[in-house]
């Protein structure tokens, strides 16, 4: 097994493990109620969470609405996640990921500060590992000549198409009771947009 690779495989294998506990268990309701992030939440006290909100960006990770679910977030984690930590490194990646799960929260709490139902689920976190991954492995096809421009859009173009395909699945498993979070997702990806060249020069001046 490659050493560097190890970051993407610990964050499948957690993932996938806590899937697995939240289903035998038969908790999954009560788990995207505590573990989900809320939005309502930042502006009220609740006595019986599980978890102080601050917390919860991390832990809605770990919760998903079914197998389909957690499939899809595993393959593109698997995808973009070997691939993005063989440019940044495994500690930069878990930066990057961990910094994807609260810009996520971030951009669905600004589309919705009042939603009172829970966002769960890896995509808001692997967003960032994907906005990191086309910038770093992106080939713009020539839509407009100029070539910032046309990067953007090409960029933007990964961003509208990893929404619908979220928007696919859920429409696919009926998820009903949590968000497919169009801001979480926006959120991420723009983080790891503006991360990935922060996290490049880090890790080569650390070399």
């Amino acid at each position: 097994m490659n050493a560097r690779l190890t970051a993407t495989l610990a964050l499948a294998a957690v993932t996938a493990a806590a899937f697995l506990i939240i289903a035998l268990s038969g908790a999954g309701y009560i788990a995207s109620l505590q573990l989900g992030f809320i939005p309502l939440r930042l502006g009220i006290d609740v006595s019986d969470a599980w978890l102080p909100v601050w917390l919860t960006p991390l832990s809605a990770t770990l919760v998903h609405a079914g197998f389909l679910h957690l499939l899809m977030n595993l393959i593109l984690l698997a995808w973009c996640g070997r691939e993005v930590e063989r440019v940044l490194g495994p500690v930069a990646l878990v930066l990057l990921y961990v910094a994807g799960a609260y810009a996520a929260a971030a951009g669905q709490y600004v589309l919705s500060p009042t939603a009172a139902y829970p966002m769960v689920g890896a995509s808001g976190a692997i967003s960032a590992l994907l906005g990191a991954f086309a910038l770093s492995f992106g080939r713009p096809k020539p839509i407009v000549q100029n070539f910032q421009l046309n990067r953007a859009l090409n960029i933007l173009w990964i961003l509208v198409a990893w929404v619908i395909l979220q928007w696919m699945t859920a429409y696919l498993m009926g998820m009903q009771g949590v968000m497919v979070a169009t801001g979480a997702h926006a959120g991420g990806f723009i983080a790891g947009v503006i991360l990935q060249k922060p996290l490049l020069l880090w890790r080569y001046r650390r070399a």
